[in-house]
């Protein structure tokens, strides 16, 4: 049963890695289910993997609903909360105090996030789901850290030139 949550993660991380710009509910019910995995453990010492999982459901499926229902609500949420987990992770990557920072800096990275997905939609939210899809998806694989840092970088990049791409096209067919 342990085995799922790292499982799942993979398969939402390669859909939205892929395809986040076109399925943009996915890309903000799998923040939904990212946050919830990370707020389950912050909330509880070790909690079972049942309750891990219902709390990152109900967080996947509320952040969905919010992207169909409620879309420029949904962009700045999702911009957020994908700035606020990307500066999260610099800091760690390249700052030995992050720990004491860790709210500031998801806010301020939050705040940017926001505000870029909102004036830039397409191109910023390519990114933030190739960046998030890449995360998911290294995070379920098990590698050395120099490998697991090639291969989010990796996929990453594969994600932008993937939807670039397809964003491209979409837009010569529409002329």
């Amino acid at each position: 049963m342990n085995a799922s949550v790292p499982i799942i993660g993979v398969v939402i991380g390669a859909a939205i890695l892929l395809f986040g710009r076109k399925l943009f509910w996915l890309f903000v019910a799998a923040l939904g289910f990212a946050v919830g995995i990370e707020i389950a453990a912050y909330f509880m010492r070790e909690p079972p993997i049942w309750m891990t999982l219902l709390v990152a459901l109900v967080l996947g499926v509320l952040g969905a609903l919010l992207a169909i229902l409620l879309q420029k609500l949904a962009i700045a949420v999702a911009g957020f909360i994908a700035g606020g987990r990307i500066a999260w992770a610099l800091a760690a990557a390249f700052w030995v105090e992050h720990a004491h920072y860790r709210g500031i800096t998801f806010v301020i990275g939050g705040i940017l996030g926001a505000l870029l997905l909102l004036a830039l939609f397409d191109w910023v939210l390519i990114l933030l789901s190739s960046i998030e899809g890449a995360h998911l998806v290294a995070n379920g694989i098990v590698l050395p850290e120099k490998g697991a840092v090639i291969l989010f970088i990796a996929l990453a990049v594969i994600g932008v030139v993937v939807q670039g791409s397809m964003l491209r096209g979409s837009r010569r067919t529409a002329d």
